[in-house]
């Protein structure tokens, strides 16, 4: 495999309406509270995640996050929760990309019926959301 000496930006610019879509389990170690709650802060985290994938995407760089912008706890993420954590391009500036995210809640954990009981959700629990801004290098397409 070669790996090439500069970094190969995407053909094209970046456009609103792009979504990046992870889904990750959480295990009952990112436990902090009782009731198996796990601290909002996990929700940012994973929204730091799917923003440096969009960037990778669309600017061929991770990006560096600048600010965070009406972050809303809706529902509690607990231990033993799938998540589904989306991040849609909403706005493209030379330099910067506003980008809006969801934790939705698609599976959870039910051990009132059994250790390893879970069920999915119909429809998902969104659990957070918020808007971010994140800043990429000027862009030099060619």
């Amino acid at each position: 495999m070669t790996i090439p000496a500069t970094p190969t930006l995407p053909s094209s610019p970046p456009e609103v309406g792009a979504t990046v879509v992870h889904r990750r389990y959480v295990p009952y170690s990112h436990a902090h509270y009782a009731g198996n709650l796990v601290d909002g802060a996990y929700s940012l985290a994973a929204f730091g995640d799917v923003a440096t994938e969009m960037c990778i995407r669309t600017d061929g760089d991770e990006g560096l996050f600048a600010s965070y912008s009406d972050v809303q706890f809706c529902a509690p993420v607990r231990a033993g929760d799938c998540l589904e954590i989306t991040c849609t391009l909403v706005r493209v500036g030379s330099r910067s990309r506003e980008m809006d995210f969801a934790v939705r809640v698609v599976a959870r954990g039910m051990p009132d019926r059994g250790a390893s009981a879970a069920e999915l959700l119909d429809p998902p629990v969104i659990a957070t959301t918020a808007r971010g801004v994140v800043v990429v290098p000027e862009r030099r397409d060619v």
